[in-house]
């Protein structure tokens, strides 16, 4: 298996190379150059599996044994996932008889950023590694790594977490500045391992995303660094995040006592920001994975991807007139006219902050598949027509803010895909309505985002459809919201009821932070120079 960008060219990576690479020189993300197809025997052969198992089965589809031996696939799989606190690593959760929960927050930063990056940070030390074994034998200086990333919250605290202490690497983290939870916030600054860096910017999670962009585009400073990517831009944390799909569905399988002949109807539903978590869905569901339901992505007021499935506009901001407005586009708190007050970015700030994003980065991968669908078969060279049309979309958005898709694109996403839009008063409600429903379910509320929206996807659903949302962080990370909405209920304790033991006294620790007034490229590489 090979990787290739969504902005076209002849380049084809391997899976080291793609991994150590994270983005294209060209701007675009890269992509396997086919989507495999399930093995006939998979669903009785991998139905007893653990997820050590259903990962080493599930990635090596994707990575050759010639780059990975199944030993030491097994071995990187193994200890990524030996220090999560629950047995089944992503144990599925039940609701009610058609909707579940997929708790991926049992990692060691207690959110669903872990799945991905616990197993990434364990590739670049192997890979770095090896490098280095064979560099030795000729004399020439060893290589090392510099790793960048931009967080809206997990994604940091994850990336820190899996990379602290590794030897040839430095993490720097770029978060924007006030913006992430203080809990979130707390995981990443108190961990003060030399090699890791966190960069508070004063701006949005998009200029921090936009500040990593531009680095690795430096063609001088990245080859001087040897930048690598933690964010979902990284093919690693797409195909890694495939697991737990497949592993919900036997836990649902085994749930509903079905037997080998029996199908479920099944959704997942996903709070999305970024589309990556969505986005191993996706490519799930091409692999074979059985899904009745189209998979649904679930957003906060800042919703560029549901207003893409309801216009086929891929727009910073709406351009929609408030009276053309669909139905479920509530006002959202404080609002007078149906629209949330933005910052000067045009970011709006909820009460779900992790997905408090203008451009979802991921949206460029699903963008090529659907444009793939739109180039004529009998095009000679139908790879590359449409990494220039993806180019070209690209290109739009950046200069113009904006892109409209032709008919048939947004025909084909309306196929597999459907979203809804969840306001911070609705967000509340959902946490209110959980934690006093039976059973009593504590959630945060990017999850409450995906339930809500779940709800009212339900209602376009056959009876016999069974919904899955993916519960993407621990409650406790998300105090502010939490006990807004659960503390005028009499028998409700934050500290009881949320709060694990490990996050207590966290917000007293010491902490290790840079200040960058300005989202500007050029301070951020003077931090990384003096630094690295």
């Amino acid at each position: 298996m090979k990787y290739f960008s969504t902005r076209g060219g002849s380049q084809e990576l391997t899976f080291e190379e793609t991994v150590l690479t994270g983005l294209a020189p060209n701007g675009g993300l890269y992509i396997p150059t086919s989507i495999p197809q399930l093995p006939s025997n998979w669903k009785m052969e991998w139905k007893d599996y653990s997820f050590v198992d259903l990962s080493v089965a599930v990635l090596s589809l994707y990575i050759s044994r010639e780059e990975l031996s199944e030993a030491e696939l097994r071995d990187l799989v193994t200890r990524s996932y030996a220090g999560f606190r629950h047995p089944d690593v992503t144990p599925l959760t039940k609701l009610n008889e058609r909707k579940y929960v997929l708790e991926l927050w049992h990692g060691p930063t207690w959110a669903f950023k872990d799945v991905a990056l616990q197993f990434l940070g364990n590739l670049f030390e192997f890979f770095l590694k090896r490098r280095n074994e064979k560099i030795k034998t000729s004399g020439s200086a060893t290589e090392k790594l510099t790793v960048v990333g931009a967080t809206s919250g997990d994604t940091g605290s994850a990336a820190i977490y899996g990379l602290r202490g590794k030897i040839d690497i430095s993490i720097f983290i770029l978060h924007p500045k006030g913006r992430v939870s203080p809990i979130q916030e707390a995981q990443m600054t108190t961990v003060t391992d030399a090699n890791v860096h966190n960069l508070a910017v004063k701006g949005t999670f998009d200029d921090c995303q936009d500040i990593v962009k531009t680095l690795f585009g430096d063609t001088a400073f990245n080859t001087k660094h040897r930048l690598g990517a933690v964010n979902s831009i990284n093919w690693a944390r797409i195909l890694a995040q495939t697991v737990y799909y497949f592993s919900a569905y036997f836990h649902l399988r085994r749930s509903l006592g079905l037997s080998d002949n029996d199908e479920v109807d099944l959704q997942f539903v996903v709070p999305t920001g970024n589309f990556g978590d969505i986005l191993a869905g996706y490519y799930v569901r091409k692999m074979g994975l059985p899904m009745t339901g189209k998979l649904g992505v679930a957003t906060n007021a800042n919703d560029i991807l549901t207003r893409f499935w309801r216009t086929g506009r891929y727009e910073k901001v709406d351009s929609t007139p408030i009276a053309e407005a669909a139905p479920s586009m509530e006002p959202a708190i404080g609002s007078s006219d149906g629209r949330q007050a933005t910052d000067s970015s045009g970011v709006k700030e909820t009460l779900s902050p992790a997905m408090d994003i203008l451009v979802s980065s991921n949206f460029e991968r699903l963008l090529w598949y659907l444009a793939y669908e739109n180039v004529p078969e009998g095009d000679k060279d139908r790879r590359g027509t449409t990494g220039e049309v993806v180019s070209g979309w690209m290109q739009k958005m950046k200069s113009d803010g904006r892109v409209e898709v032709p008919t048939a694109v947004l025909e084909a996403a309306r196929r597999d895909f459907c979203a809804e839009r969840v306001s911070d008063e609705e967000t509340l409600d959902t946490i209110r309505s959980h934690y006093e429903g039976s059973p009593s379910y504590v959630v945060d509320p990017h999850t409450a985002v995906g339930l809500h929206a779940a709800s009212i996807m339900a209602k376009h659903n056959a009876p016999s459809v069974t919904q899955i949302v993916l519960a993407t962080a621990h409650p406790a990370k998300f105090s502010e919201a939490v006990s807004k909405a659960l503390q005028p209920i009499p028998q409700f304790s934050f500290e009881k009821d949320v709060m694990p033991e490990e996050f207590k006294g966290l917000l007293q620790k010491e902490r290790r932070v840079v200040n960058v007034e300005k989202a500007d490229p050029e301070l951020v590489k003077k931090v990384i120079e003096e630094r690295v």
